[in-house]
């Protein structure tokens, strides 16, 4: 008797007990039967048909694995079990009737099939008590049958059912044989092509043979009760055919059409598939039994099923499919020969033996169509006619055998494999194909993307599933895969590049645009609670796949994948690799927004697993060792780790204390920065990292004023990194790790930074504490950390800048060492700014120390030549000058947000290495704090502004149209805008004080104008500061006092007539003297600092953003409530903000109009608010009518129609009148009516023709004949405009003719423009005649529009160019009825005209004869009309 294992036993024990009981053969004491599956009802699990498993083998078996790949599509809803479940209340007939497919629909009337005459054979008479049970064996394989995929039993039964046929077969079945054979048709039908042939036809155009001598297919006599019914059934065949014969081709084909035409699709499925089925029967039966016939049948294999429903394509041919080409495969075509000994080798089925045979050579397709695309294993793409050896394993017996590779259809079938190895190389050859396409390199292979069609097609959520998976292989292969859709390193790289810059630290969240959303949105309708929810109740209540299709994070989100994560991490444990993908992905997910930071650090045991077991403060130093393998990194510190906790931290103050205080980060910052690097049990690189990060989470903290009282613990540790820092110089060249060492020193110095930032707070949270008294509520603590304690790292940083300036001339040690040189400057930047606001300051001391540092550093530095070339790298660097360097990655997405770094951005562009603006933008900051503690220094740093690199560099930047707003555009040119606004800085405080500023003046001016329209969310305060001080500061407009108005005046007498100042006699504009341009310039900048108040009146909205942004450019740090910057969906101000307060007024007046209010008249100051703005506008205009290029000009005039639209008189008001007038006088300009596009759409506006409609409506109600306003009405009615905007005019809005008196004198615009060319649409012309005729349109009431009428008019009625029977009517008619008309003024105006000319009365001269060709073309056309009403008449 064999013993059982005992516990305690090894392995080997094991197999040796497994060995004795194989040779025992022994039965096993346990069983396994599997139990019968319901669903595929008695025949039980279908173990019975599975052959014995030879050996002692592990087979695993697929049940039911579909043989058809599943489309690339999100799979359809599971159907339920109990679908079909009846009960016993139903009514049977009710059931009946709501299954019924209404069979009637293809046979109008149901015939019980007739069995009379069917035979019946009865069963043989035996003795047994039972059938005889039948045996394939004794059935011999005496006629070689096309068995397709049949099995050896499949085939036995049907030759035993042949033979049993052949006995039984009725004599009929001969005659038919034989009336086929003697059949033949009695004509031939005419050729056609083959793409018009009939039915049955050959593509030679004769009628089809097997047609005439065939069985008929629909009409086979079953059911008929008369012994002759295959006899009547052939007669109606013939009937058929003959009819056939006796039409032509033409007739043929349209009774085809007709049946297709009115034949149920299901019917017609129904006649092709008897036809199919009955065709291949006759070719395996003629081939076998009637070789004869064989031969007969090969003249119809050129019909087929898209002949007879008429789909045919001729421009595509197509190669063979495999199918056709298939042949009868035998022995010889078999690589390995079966032999008679092998077991079920006795009768050979070749047919299931073909996939063994070689693989064709790969060929290409002839089409024109794009082939599939087939990717290794690794993701690399195969060209399609690569002839790639069967060893690689890239072969299957899928579509294309022949082509190596997988297509992503086949790799997604095989993720759902129920193979382990399967499932796991296809996610892991998805992840590298999904990296692959993010780096670009299936950009210029293949057509689309393949991430968008991979997300279509559910790979996301394929993801999710696998990450369900038991197995720890698919695990890591669904984390990895998921890792290469999420993460990009390099954009993570780059981050962490930036992170020591200039406000580095704030960045945009990566939360996808939700305008494609919005959009789908607006076409959905919701109800009025649905309109009252949030937007994230609206985002709860959505499927998870609609939340995924517009932002990946928070679908995933939705699915609970953080829980997933914590799992694998806590239980499954699984390898390094693993863990750091997982941690990159929470990384990722963390950056998303304020609320995904919230859900990381709401999910239950997952940021207490991360800190436990991967930043523990002891662990086996072993890790440590050169050679050791390490396999699991729980229980080890990870950098990886210290990074997410960094990311979290920086979503918000109060996820930095929870991080600090609740899962004690404050001991591992102590434990990780307190040692040193080389003494931590960690890789070198490894431990540097970790450093990195752990002072870079302390930075964030102390940016939030949070984790200060480490400053004093752990003082002497950073004096000593400090006093190693400039050391690092001397090695730079030998050691490897001199990056992360330089990163390191970045990140301290930016901690100090912020940590002297919050000592600078705490003399004022002091003073307010010892104020405040009991009914003032809390009060905020002072920081742990004074001023007195962080002073004295200046000295050790002033030290090492200089230092680090005298590396500038070595280009290599500069460039690795340019970004710890940032991070000095940045902290003597804030060190001087907090220091002059402590009350403990000494003046004079203060103000000699910044001589001294302006003397002894930064001039020296200025003037070194190694600066020239830094600020002549501004233009080559810029992303505004060269907008292709921010453009986003080849594949990118618009649900999942990257910063387009993939691959690495080049080395010149503005992040990378060669870039000044990281140091040129710290060297700016510097210098304008020390100018604003020093006001008589400013005049030393002239020379920053004297750069040609700069003035170059500003030159070209403001008049370039932006890159359009994207993540990665906007993360760079936030940083490019701080230097731009750092230099417009320090040109306003030079303003006035150097004499030397006035040669800038104008460029800043540009440069600020176009800032304040590019300037990002999160920028308020640069956009605030530039609006106080720069924008409408005189200083920055040095036209306004060295004759720019006098300059103004003589353009208009040089360039423009007297005749354009617009007034009317009699009007309220004419009650006082027209100023010209000049003195209106003039004015206007006198009123400079009128208008700036009333610009930064109209932001007022911005005000709590401004707040929030004034904290973080200046703080004080314990303000400071995120570091994630707003969502960015445009710019703060809009590009037309110019007119915005004009904007604002029109939307307050409308809205008060909408809910019933009457504002006939606008208060003074409203009144005051629009002439602001025009004024301002006008100067724009006309000394910086560059800044205003990019608003289109239809915009401009759309804003200022708002003038005549807002209120009831505020048009009529003097001033308002005179600025509007001066502003259409230059959009009237040649050059600017030339680039005039009212068709294309404009920003803020829906339709400029609703627009219009409402500007003829407020001129039919409230002109007062204006001249003004009928300007506006005027200037959109051009020639080369709508036609629509005429026919409003003309038709619904007619009366408004009536006071359109603009005297042509007076008329901005030349007739020209509405007289060329001749108008063509016949509607309008007819509606010009018809006021002419009926005394609508005059010329003492609108003189324009009567001129404009007259010339198109007679231009229209002599026109001899050929047109329509209808235009051409209607010439001769009018022609005619002007002959005929009372009014021989206007008949005299509408014969002879001449040309516009508006220097006369009427607009127009007249020949005082009409020309010959005129007179003779009237005199014909009237006798022609003349004898054609006399015929009309004489009936």
């Amino acid at each position: 008797m064999l013993s059982r294992p005992k516990p305690g036993e090894s392995e080997a024990d094991l197999l040796h007990f497994q060995n004795q009981f194989l040779a025992a053969r022994a039965s096993p004491a346990v069983k396994v039967v599997k139990k019968a599956d319901k669903r595929r009802g008695a025949g039980g699990s279908g173990n019975e048909e599975r052959p014995l498993l030879q050996g002692n083998r592990d087979v695993v078996i697929l049940d039911d694995f579909p043989d058809v790949l599943p489309a690339l599509t999100p799979a359809p809803p599971k159907k339920s079990r109990f679908k079909n479940v009846c009960f016993d209340d139903e009514d049977p007939e009710e059931r009946l009737e709501c299954h019924d497919q209404h069979i009637t629909a293809v046979f109008n009337k149901i015939i019980e099939r007739d069995t009379s005459m069917a035979a019946v054979t009865m069963p043989m008479p035996t003795r047994d008590p039972f059938p005889r049970v039948f045996h394939r064996n004794e059935i011999k394989n005496e006629v070689k049958m096309e068995s397709g995929r049949k099995s050896i039993f499949a085939q036995k039964i049907a030759i035993k059912r042949a033979a049993e046929e052949a006995v039984t077969a009725l004599p009929a079945v001969d005659i038919r044989h034989a009336h086929r054979r003697l059949a033949t048709p009695d004509s031939i039908l005419s050729p056609v092509s083959a793409e018009e042939a009939p039915l049955h036809t050959t593509t030679d155009g004769k009628p089809d043979d097997n047609v005439s001598t065939q069985q008929p297919r629909i009409v086979t006599g079953e059911g008929l009760g008369s012994f002759d019914s295959e006899r009547e059934a052939l007669n109606i065949h013939e009937e058929n055919l003959q009819k056939l014969h006796s039409m032509t081709q033409e007739e043929i084909l349209q009774e085809q059409k007709r049946l297709l035409a009115q034949l149920d699709p299901s019917l017609l499925a129904f006649l092709k598939s008897r036809h199919v089925v009955d065709k291949s029967q006759e070719e395996r039966g003629g081939s076998c039994g009637h070789p004869e016939r064989g031969i007969e049948s090969q003249h119809g294999t050129e019909e087929t099923m898209e002949d007879f429903s008429g789909e045919k394509s001729g421009t595509e041919k197509s190669v063979k499919t495999e199918e056709d080409t298939r042949t009868e495969i035998t022995e010889v075509d078999l690589p390995i020969k079966p032999q008679q000994e092998w077991i079920h080798m006795d009768n050979v089925e070749f047919e299931k033996l073909e996939w063994i045979k070689d693989l064709p050579q790969p060929r290409q397709s002839r089409t024109k169509k794009g082939m599939q695309a087939r990717f290794s294993l690794k993701g690399e793409l195969i060209p399609p006619d690569a002839d790639l050896p069967t060893h690689l394993g890239l072969h299957h017996h899928g579509e294309e055998a022949e082509r190596a590779g997988y297509s992503l259809q086949e790799l997604f079938h095989l993720c759902r494999s129920q193979i382990i190895q399967q499932r796991t190389l296809a996610l892991q050859a998805l992840g590298h194909v999904v990296q692959k396409a993010k780096a670009g390199e299936f950009a210029s292979s293949l057509k689309g993307s393949v991430l968008r069609l991979l997300l279509d097609a559910g790979f996301l959520f394929l993801l999710r599933f696998s990450l369900d998976d038991t197995v720890d292989n698919v695990i890591a292969a669904s984390v990895r895969a998921l890792h290469a859709l999420l993460v990009s390193p390099e954009d993570e790289e780059y981050l962490d590049h930036t992170f020591s810059w200039y406000q580095g630290m704030a960045v945009f969240p990566f939360t996808p645009s939700n305008e494609e959303e919005e959009e789908e949105e607006e076409e959905e309708e919701f109800t009025s609670m649905e309109k009252r929810q949030g937007k994230k109740s609206k985002d709860e209540n959505k499927p998870d796949p609609f939340v995924a299709r517009y932002d990946v994070i928070k679908g995933l989100l939705k699915t609970q994948i953080l829980h997933r994560l914590r799992y694998i991490l806590e239980v499954v444990r699984p390898v390094p690799t693993v863990v750091l993908d997982i941690l990159d992905i929470l990384t990722r997910v963390a950056r998303h927004s304020s609320e995904a930071c919230s859900q990381l650090l709401a999910c239950p045991r997952l940021i207490e697993t991360i800190v436990r077991e991967f930043l523990p403060t002891q662990w086996d130093p072993r890790v440590a060792e050169p050679g050791h393998l390490l396999t699991s990194l729980h229980g080890v510190a990870c950098a990886t780790a210290m990074k997410l906790m960094r990311v979290l931290a920086s979503g918000g103050r109060n996820a930095a204390a929870r991080l600090l205080n609740k899962f004690d980060l404050k001991s591992r910052l102590s434990r990780f920065i307190a040692e040193d690097p080389q003494d931590l049990p960690l890789r070198r690189e490894e431990a540097l990292r970790l450093s990195t990060e752990a002072f870079r989470l302390w930075a964030v903290a102390a940016g939030y004023g949070q984790s200060c009282d480490l400053y004093r613990d752990l003082y002497p540790v950073l004096v000593k990194i400090l006093q190693s820092l400039p050391h690092l110089l001397s090695d730079c060249q030998e050691n490897p790790m001199f990056p992360l060492a330089i990163q390191r020193g970045t990140a301290l110095v930016t901690l100090l930074t912020h940590v002297t930032q919050t000592a600078g707070c705490t003399a004022e949270l002091q003073a307010q504490l010892r104020s405040s008294g009991p009914g003032d509520g809390e009060q905020i603590p002072p920081p742990p950390v004074t001023w007195s304690q962080v002073s004295g790292l200046k000295p050790f940083l002033e030290t090492s800048l200089r230092r680090s300036i005298q590396e500038m001339s070595r280009l290599e040690t500069w460039q690795a060492f340019q970004p710890l040189t940032t991070t000095y400057i940045i902290y003597l930047g804030v060190y001087y700014r907090v220091c002059s606001q402590q009350p403990s300051l000494n003046p004079v001391d203060w103000l000699e120390e910044v001589e001294r540092l302006t003397s002894e550093v930064l001039l020296p530095l200025l003037s070194q030549p190694a600066m020239h070339s830094m600020w002549d790298l501004l233009r080559p660097c810029s992303a505004l000058c060269n907008p292709l360097s921010c453009s986003p990655a080849p594949e990118s997405v618009s649900s999942i947000v990257s910063l387009g770094c993939t691959g690495g951005k080049p080395l010149m562009s503005l992040v990378g290495s060669r870039s000044p603006f990281s140091f040129l933008t710290a060297l700016l900051f510097l210098i304008n704090n020390i100018t604003h503690i020093h006001k008589g220094l400013v005049c030393k740093y002239t020379s920053v502004l004297d750069f040609k690199g700069l003035k170059d560099y500003l030159l070209q930047s403001w008049p370039t149209r932006p890159p359009s707003i994207t993540p990665s555009s906007a993360w760079i040119l936030r940083h490019e805008y701080h230097l731009q606004y750092f230099v417009l800085a320090l040109s306003q405080k030079m303003a006035g004080s150097c004499p030397d500023h006035a040669q800038h003046a104008s460029l800043h001016h540009c440069v600020a104008m176009a800032l304040l329209s590019r300037l990002l969310p999160g920028s308020e305060h640069l956009a605030h500061e530039l609006l106080l001080g720069l924008a409408f500061n005189p200083e920055f407009i040095p036209e306004g006092r060295s004759g720019g108005p006098e300059a103004a005046d003589f353009s208009d007498i040089l360039h423009l007539s007297a005749s354009t100042k617009l007034a009317q006699p009699g009007s309220v504009a004419a009650s006082f003297s027209k100023p010209s341009r000049g003195s209106l310039l003039g004015e206007s900048y006198q009123h400079l600092p009128f208008i700036r108040a009333c610009y930064l009146s109209q932001f007022v909205h911005l005000e709590p953003a401004l707040g929030r942004s004034q904290v973080t450019y200046q703080g004080p740090t314990y303000l400071v409530q995120s570091f994630l910057l707003p969502e960015v969906n445009g710019s703060i101000l809009p590009s037309d903000w110019p007119f915005f307060p004009l904007i604002s007024l029109y939307n307050k007046v409308t809205g008060a109009e909408t809910r019933g209010a009457v504002l006939n008249s606008l208060p003074p100051d409203l009144v005051n608010t629009v002439t602001r703005n025009l004024q301002w506008v006008l100067l724009l205009e006309s000394w910086r009518a560059r800044a205003l290029q990019n608003i289109p000009v239809a915009a401009k005039l759309a804003r200022l129609m708002c003038v005549f639209l807002t209120g009831g008189d505020l048009f009529l008001e003097g001033p308002v009148h005179c600025y509007t007038a001066a502003l259409l006088t230059l959009y009237c300009q040649p050059k600017v009516l030339d680039s005039l596009e009212l068709d294309a759409p404009l920003p803020g506006l829906a339709s400029f023709h609703d627009l219009y409609i409402s500007l003829l409506e407020q001129f039919e109600g409230v002109s007062f004949g204006d001249p003004l306003f009928g300007a506006f009405v005027l200037l959109p009615l051009q020639r080369r405009f709508s036609v629509q905007l005429r026919l409003a005019v003309f038709g619904e809005h007619v009366s408004t003719m009536r006071a359109l008196g603009v005297p042509l004198k007076q008329f901005p615009l030349p007739l020209e423009r509405y007289t060329s060319p001749p108008e063509d649409n016949l509607n309008l012309l007819r509606q010009y005649f018809r006021a002419l005729v009926t005394g609508t349109l005059r010329h003492n009431w609108c003189p324009v529009l009567y001129a404009v009428a007259v010339a198109h008019v007679n231009s229209f009625i002599f026109s001899q160019h050929s047109t329509t029977q209808e235009a051409d009517a209607a010439r001769k008619s009018m022609l005619w009825k002007t002959c005929l008309l009372v009014d021989e003024v206007l008949k005299k105006h509408l014969l002879y005209y001449k040309l516009p000319n508006t220097e006369t009365p009427l607009g127009f001269d007249l020949y005082e004869q009409l020309p010959p060709i005129r007179l003779k073309y009237l005199q014909m056309g009237t006798k022609k009309e003349h004898k054609e009403n006399i015929q009309m008449s004489d009936p």
